[in-house]
C-alpha cells in the first residue's frame, strides 16, 4: 500500500489510515517535493514508521512503474494536487490492465470549502466520509452534479483511537492536573488574536499555581505545516509578560501528549475530536468569537464552547455522545472501517475479474478549463495530464526560483537559531 502525501499532517492521515486498514501491510511513503514536505522531525513525531519512502514532484511519480503495480494508492494531499494526480495517472495508466485503486479524502473536520473539495477528489475510486454526518453531505453534492455517488464510503479519521481518559490520575498523586492548548498554524491567524491566547493562557497558568499549562505547538520555527503559520506562537510568547513556570511550550506526538491531559482546549484542532474520543473534557474556545474563518462553528452543538473566563471559573466542557456519534467520535471497541475493507475487496475481485475502469475525474477541460488548468500547471503537467517541458537547470527562471527557495532556507536557519534560547527557556525542544 502506497500514500502520496504533501503535507506531515496529511501523511499522518493516510499512513494511519493504511495501518487500520492492514495493520501487516507494506507501506511505501511518496512524498510531494513542495514548501510542506515534512522534516524527519516531524516524521518521527506522527510516530508511523514506512518500509520505503521517496520525495519527488508529482511528475516523477506518474511515470514511476513500481507505484502503478501497487494495490492501493492513497492520495493524502490538497484537492488540487488529487485532481491533478488523477489526470496525470488517468493519462499514464490508460489501457492498463490492472492499475491501483485510489482512495482520497479529508484528514479532518470539512467546514468549508465542501464542494470545492469533493469536486476536486471525485474520480477517485474511493472518497471518504469520516462521519454519518459528512457522507449525507457528500452524496447531496455528488448526486447534485452527476457524480456516482457509490464512490463515497463512510469511515473515521484513523487517530481517533487513544487511550481512555483517567479523571483519577491526579487524584492518586501521579501527576499535576494538566491543560493542554492545541495550537493551529492558521486558526486564528492575526497577530493579536494568536496573542491573546498566549496571554489567557498564561493567565489561567497564574490563576491555578497548581495546575501545568501546555501550549502543543505543531512546528519548530523552519519547519512547514499543511497551513501557513505568519505569527509562531514561539515568537510571540517572548512579548507576553511574567510568563508562569507552569506554562509550557510542548511538541511531540498529538497522543502522547494527551495520554497526560486532563482538559483539553483549542480553537477548532481536530486535537478536540482526539480528546472527545478518549474521554478528556474540551473547551472549543469562543474568545474569538464562533466563526465560520476560525472553524470553531463545527462545535456549535458538542456541548463544548467555552471562554478562557469559563475555564479560569473551573468548566471542564464533556461532548454530547449523539453529536460525538453523528460526527463520527466513536469508542474504541468499534471500527468504522469495516465498509471500506469490504468496499476495496469488492474492487479487488472487479479488477481481477474484468480490470477497473479508467479514471474519469469530475473536471475536464471542456468543463472548467479556466480552472483545471492552472491546477495543473502547478504540478508541473499540460492540459492532457502529461508532464510539462522541465526548464533547462540553468534557466533564469529556475535559477531565480532556486536562489529564493534557499534563501528561505538560510533565513529559517537564522531566526531557529535566534529562537532556541526562547524555546529551551519556556518549553521542550
Amino acid at each position: 500500500m502506497d500514500v502520496l502525501a504533501d503535507s506531515d499532517t496529511r501523511w499522518k492521515w493516510g499512513a494511519l489510515l493504511a495501518r487500520r486498514l492492514d495493520p501487516g501491510c507494506r507501506l511505501t511513503a511518496r512524498f510531494l517535493h513542495a514548501r510542506s514536505t515534512p522534516t524527519a522531525r516531524q516524521l518521527e513525531e506522527v510516530g508511523v514508521r514506512p518500509d520505503g519512502m521517496t520525495e519527488a514532484p508529482l511528475v516523477d511519480y506518474l511515470a514511476d512503474a513500481e507505484l502503478a503495480e501497487t494495490d492501493v494508492l492513497i492520495l493524502a494531499t490538497t484537492g488540487g494536487v488529487a485532481q491533478s494526480a488523477m489526470h496525470g495517472f488517468a493519462r499514464r495508466w490508460a489501457g492498463r490492465e490492472r492499475r491501483p485503486i485510489l482512495v482520497t479524502g479529508y484528514v479532518g473536520v470539512v467546514y468549508e470549502k465542501m464542494t470545492d473539495g469533493l469536486l476536486l477528489r471525485a474520480g477517485a475510486d474511493v472518497v471518504l466520509a469520516n462521519s454519518a454526518f459528512d457522507a449525507d453531505r457528500f452524496r447531496t453534492v455528488y448526486d447534485g452534479v452527476g457524480v456516482p455517488s457509490s464512490s463515497i464510503v463512510e469511515t473515521g479519521l484513523p487517530f481517533l483511537h487513544g487511550r481512555t481518559y483517567d479523571a483519577d490520575a491526579v487524584a492518586r498523586g501521579e501527576r499535576r492536573y494538566t491543560v493542554c492548548f492545541a495550537a493551529q498554524p492558521s486558526s486564528p491567524q492575526s497577530k493579536g488574536e494568536r496573542l491573546h491566547i498566549l496571554e489567557r493562557a498564561a493567565r489561567h497558568a497564574r490563576l491555578h499555581p497548581e495546575r501545568d499549562v501546555l501550549v502543543k505547538l505543531r512546528s519548530l520555527p523552519g519547519e512547514h505545516t499543511t497551513h501557513l503559520e505568519d505569527f509562531p506562537y514561539q515568537l510571540l510568547l517572548s512579548k507576553v509578560e511574567g510568563v508562569p513556570a507552569n506554562l509550557r511550550l510542548v511538541y511531540g506526538n498529538m497522543g502522547e501528549v494527551l495520554d497526560g491531559t486532563d482538559l483539553s482546549v483549542t480553537v477548532s484542532s481536530t486535537a478536540a475530536l482526539e480528546s472527545m474520543q478518549r474521554g478528556i473534557p474540551t473547551a472549543i474556545l469562543t474568545d474569538l468569537g464562533v466563526r465560520e474563518a476560525l472553524g470553531n462553528h463545527y462545535f456549535v452543538s458538542s456541548g463544548c464552547l467555552a471562554s478562557w473566563d469559563e475555564l479560569d471559573a473551573g468548566a471542564a466542557p464533556v461532548a454530547d455522545p449523539a453529536w460525538l456519534r453523528a460526527n463520527g467520535v466513536l469508542p474504541n471497541d468499534a471500527d468504522p472501517f469495516v465498509a471500506l475493507r469490504e468496499r476495496l475487496d469488492e474492487l479487488v475481485a472487479e479488477r481481477d475479474a474484468n480490470g477497473l475502469p479508467e479514471l474519469r475525474p469530475y473536471y475536464s477541460m471542456s468543463r472548467a478549463g479556466g480552472y483545471l488548468s492552472g491546477l495543473l500547471r502547478r504540478q508541473g503537467l499540460e492540459e492532457d495530464g502529461g508532464p510539462r517541458p522541465r526548464s533547462p537547470e540553468g534557466s533564469g527562471r529556475s535559477a531565480v526560483r532556486r536562489f529564493a527557495r534557499r534563501s528561505m532556507r538560510s533565513a529559517y536557519r537564522v531566526a531557529a537559531n535566534r529562537l532556541a534560547p526562547v524555546i529551551r527557556r519556556w518549553g521542550q525542544l
